[in-house]
């Protein structure tokens, strides 16, 4: 072999070992690494904040609504003198009523904390509902504690057990009354009586106490429905004072 044909048979070799061995891929630098993270953390912050942003006005939207239907209902007899919210799940308001009304009035709707979306599933989880309460101070505070809370069973039953057995005897009970008095007279006091009318049928649950707020009642807020709603609801507050103040006397 020629010394030549040597040199050009060792240069082939030469490169073809270096396309062999092992050669160092280009990664992206950390400058690059660090702007797609700083893309991805401004995104995700842009898109929370949209959420929040959205959500919160639409609270504000339906507890500001709810708060209006109650001021319209009072018939000038009451109006709302300032509101806050506490958060954007929750407004609280003051009324102030005319005399023989209602004294130190206060307003608190809780909404389904929807901007926070953990809280948001938490309460989806849990069936929270969304309420709003009414304390206020009567003329004459109660001799007595009270509280009354109301809970509804609702059962299907299956369609072919009941196919199977012809004996079922279907009944309509009246409402039922658990408490925790010694003493029970057979007549229902005025505020028994006025929950268990067809306009008290919507609320959660009454309290009343001597201490301020003398009275305190919640109403499920998807009963609140317009003007009327809130016209009934506050209805049946004036006869819960007024069946307290009959109580007493």
């Amino acid at each position: 072999m020629r010394l030549g044909e040597l040199a050009i048979a060792q240069k082939i070799f030469l490169k073809t070992v270096a396309c062999l061995a092992p050669q160092d891929v280009p990664f992206a630098s950390e400058d690059v690494v660090a702007r797609l993270f700083l893309i991805d953390a401004i995104g995700a912050v842009a898109l929370v904040g949209l959420w929040y942003f959205c959500l919160a006005t639409y609270n504000h939207r339906r507890g500001t609504k709810a708060l209006r239907w109650v001021e319209a209902a009072c018939s000038h007899r009451g109006q709302v003198t300032d509101t806050r919210w506490v958060g954007a799940s929750r407004l609280q308001a003051h009324l102030r009523f005319a005399a023989h009304w209602f004294e130190n009035a206060r307003v608190t709707i809780l909404l389904v904390p929807r901007p926070l979306p953990v809280q948001w599933l938490f309460s989806v989880w849990h069936k929270q509902r969304e309420t709003l309460t009414f304390e206020a101070d009567l003329d004459c505070a109660p001799g007595v504690r009270l509280e009354v809370l109301r809970h509804r069973w609702l059962t299907h039953s299956d369609n072919k057990l009941l196919r199977k057995s012809r004996d079922w005897t279907v009944v309509r009970p009246g409402p039922v009354v658990l408490t925790t008095c010694t003493q029970w007279k057979q007549d229902l006091p005025p505020v028994i009586n006025t929950l268990m009318t067809s306009r008290g049928h919507n609320l959660l649950s009454v309290r009343f106490r001597p201490e301020s707020p003398h009275l305190a009642a919640t109403i499920d807020l998807e009963a609140l429905t317009d003007e009327r709603a809130a016209a009934g609801f506050l209805g049946v507050l004036r006869d819960l004072a007024a069946g307290a103040s009959t109580h007493r006397q």
